[in-house]
């Protein structure tokens, strides 16, 4: 017989199946600053050793609207590197090694095979960013959430140095830009790519040909493992994560308001994606800018006489890297980014 709380729609046993599942996924995560993982009310994590100033550098996001086309596609495997991404990446921006992660999952009822599934994805990730996943919590709310519906968020805590932190004063007049490649969309915008292939057309994801529903569920790019190495060394002197915001809201986080970045059009090659949504929208190059990452994840600002050197070491990392151009002294009235050449549309 169906306990109160099973029959208000909250299944306990459906969640502790959910929890034995997603186990071994989260323990395959644990670093040796692990003390205490799942299973208690807290997760303790011991700092390493060998920092003079340790300083903590923390984050937290989402996926956003792409979880609604996961959703609909019933595909749930990617869809936590996405969360892991999102955040790993601002981290590394600020120039920490990321230590630990903590996760979220609202859910309308839990269902252990999908939940595992997603847990797992997020401690695939975790591992790719050489980091802990040492707990967090599901929270299955059938008045809250529709049917097949959930959120994820997630929280995680970096470190570094207090004298490399990355905060913007090292980025100087000439250093050059690396550009490392994105995996497309990342999770950004997806409000707007929605209202342009979907809703407006009166479409299902159904009716998208599979190469786009292809495109559309690609995982955002993580560049720990590429760019951790190259921190201590003082060669980046910057490093900005594009998401939401784009190219023009993004890029000028990584510098004072003395600089400005010079960014050359033809330097990289955009992504066939980026050119179906403008064209499919009409949007205007100011809406491409501030809405998508147009196929940079990542720009790094190094000095001229290291450019060379530090692409061919994240190249032989696994990345595409692209010289995109340049930090300048920033005019009075002059904007923060500036395009030269022939933008593509």
């Amino acid at each position: 017989m169906a306990d109160a709380y099973t029959k208000a729609g909250v299944d306990i046993t459906a969640g502790d199946q959910a929890v034995q599942k997603m186990s071994n996924a989260v323990k395959s995560t644990y670093t040796d600053g692990v003390l205490a993982g799942i299973g208690g009310f807290a997760s303790i994590f011991q700092l390493p050793q060998g920092y003079q100033e340790p300083v903590l550098i923390a984050g937290s996001d989402g996926v956003g609207s792409k979880l609604l086309l996961a959703q609909a596609a019933d595909q749930h495997k990617t869809i936590g590197q996405d969360l892991v991404a999102m955040i790993v990446n601002d981290i590394l921006a600020q120039g920490a090694k990321p230590l630990f992660m903590l996760d979220y999952m609202g859910i309308d009822k839990v269902a252990p095979d999908k939940v595992a599934q997603i847990v797992s994805g997020i401690a695939m990730a975790s591992r790719a960013s050489k980091m802990a996943l040492i707990g967090g919590e599901t929270a299955e709310l059938p008045d809250m959430y529709r049917k097949d519906e959930y959120d994820l968020a997630g929280f995680a805590v970096g470190i570094a140095e207090k004298n490399q932190i990355l905060d913007g004063s090292r980025v100087k007049t000439g250093d050059v830009l690396l550009g490392l490649a994105s995996s497309g969309l990342h999770s950004n915008g997806f409000s707007l790519v929605r209202k342009l292939l979907l809703t407006d057309a009166h479409k299902t994801w159904q009716d998208l040909d599979g190469d786009l529903q292809k495109e559309l569920l690609t995982a955002t790019r993580i560049y720990v493992r590429s760019l951790l190495p190259l921190l201590p060394t003082g060669q980046i002197h910057g490093l900005a994560h594009i998401t939401g915001g784009g190219l023009l809201e993004n890029l000028p986080r990584m510098f004072n308001k003395q600089l400005a970045a010079v960014i050359n059009w033809q330097s990289w090659p955009i992504p066939a994606i980026f050119q179906r949504l403008q064209q499919t929208g009409q949007l205007s190059k100011q809406d491409m800018l501030r809405t998508f990452n147009l196929g940079i994840g990542m720009l790094a600002a190094v000095s001229p006489d290291q450019a060379q050197a530090v692409k061919a070491q994240l190249q032989k990392s696994g990345e595409r890297v692209y010289i995109v151009g340049q930090i300048i002294d920033r005019s009075n009235d002059g904007p923060a980014v500036d395009f030269h050449g022939e933008a593509p549309w």
